[in-house]
């Protein structure tokens, strides 16, 4: 680790926090107080809860929704483990600029900022006020056959994403999600959802953008491969998650990790999409334990790897939809239910204020 690196993170880590139990314990209490049998709103209130623990107690309403759609193009996709070409990479992110993306409908009807951020795009693209054009290098290496990024590129990226953190704290954005957009990234994600959790490639690797039997099949085997060239063997050290990111990973999977990361740090609620944003958000974990506390999962994807990263995270999602979209869309489609959770906490009469009785103990 470069000695920048390793300032940055110390940072950014050290600014992460666990929630204050107290705090927590002050949300369930005055959950309790509220016109409603105790628990009677379900997952609500845990939802509630938590996001007061987030914010101290200062439930931010009205909501300000803001999502950062990080987008990269891979190497590994020369292997043929994509049904779509590198060339939709760039042709999606003109689709977002041009407001035509599923994650575009959901952004307008639910009012969330977004933001498109190219960090990895083997393309360049023309001025626009929602595009970032913060390329570290015109996609990632081929992870098959040799690590994906050096240690500046990681730097770059990881930066990259925490200052879209910071970017979000200044625009007072209070609830956030992180997409992506990259053909070939559930390849990396996949590689890395077995690295984090020991699984085996065939466990965790589905089919993608869609892809048929046989190329899932030569998709298992690349990264089976790419697992053996850059993990250790079985008497080995495990390797570190900033080295699983390195070698497995992608620019805008790093980006999302810094991300959440920045995110933690600055106490806000994310709310966290599908495979690919929980794969980094598993990363952000694997370095500072405590930002799985201001974590909420948007949903179950239908990418087998996603329901052993959130296994392995302990997340229960709030949707299961059968969505494999990607783009933040399942974050976002989940966001009203956060935001219900925290306008009912924040809003709602309690027994004495709308002189209600109490039930009988």
């Amino acid at each position: 680790m470069s000695p920048s690196l390793a300032l940055l993170l110390q940072d950014t880590l050290a600014g992460i926090t666990p929630l204050t139990p107290q705090c927590h314990a002050e949300g369930l209490r005055r959950l309790d107080q509220l016109t409603k049998p105790p628990g009677s709103l379900g997952r609500l209130e845990q939802i509630g809860a938590q996001c007061y623990a987030i914010t101290e107690g200062k439930l931010p309403v009205p909501m300000r929704k803001g999502a950062y759609l990080f987008a990269a193009d891979h190497g590994v996709s020369v292997e043929g483990v994509s049904a779509y070409p590198s060339a939709v990479t760039a042709q999606m992110v003109h689709n977002f600029l041009t407001g035509g993306a599923a994650v575009n409908v959901l952004a307008r009807l639910h009012d969330v900022t977004l933001t498109i951020v190219d960090v990895g795009v083997d393309a360049e693209f023309p001025d626009h006020p929602q595009l970032w054009r913060l390329k570290v290098r015109r996609g990632s290496r081929n992870l098959r056959r040799e690590p994906a990024l050096c240690a500046s590129e990681l730097e770059q990226a990881l930066r990259i994403g925490i200052h879209a953190a910071d970017d979000a704290a200044r625009r007072n954005l209070t609830v956030l999600a992180a997409g992506e957009m990259g053909i070939g990234n559930t390849t990396a994600a996949s590689a890395i959802t077995a690295a984090l959790t020991g699984m085996r490639p065939a466990a965790v690797t589905g089919s993608g953008t869609g892809i048929a039997p046989a190329t899932r099949s030569l998709k298992q085997r690349v990264i089976e491969e790419a697992l053996a060239r850059h993990l250790p063997d079985g008497d080995g050290e495990p390797l570190a998650p900033l080295e699983i990111l390195r070698c497995l990973g992608g620019l805008e999977i790093a980006a999302m990790c810094g991300f959440f990361l920045g995110a933690a740090r600055w106490r806000r609620i994310i709310v966290v999409d599908g495979f690919i944003a929980t794969t980094a958000a598993a990363l952000a974990v694997a370095l500072a334990p405590a930002a799985r506390e201001y974590m909420i999962a948007g949903h179950r994807s239908e990418e087998p790897g996603h329901t052993h990263l959130l296994n392995h995270l302990g997340l229960a999602p709030l949707l299961e939809l059968e969505m494999r979209l990607g783009e933040g869309t399942g974050a976002l489609a989940a966001m009203p239910l956060v935001e219900a959770a925290v306008h009912l906490l924040a809003q709602m009469a309690t027994f004495e204020s709308a002189g209600v009785s109490t039930a009988a103990s």
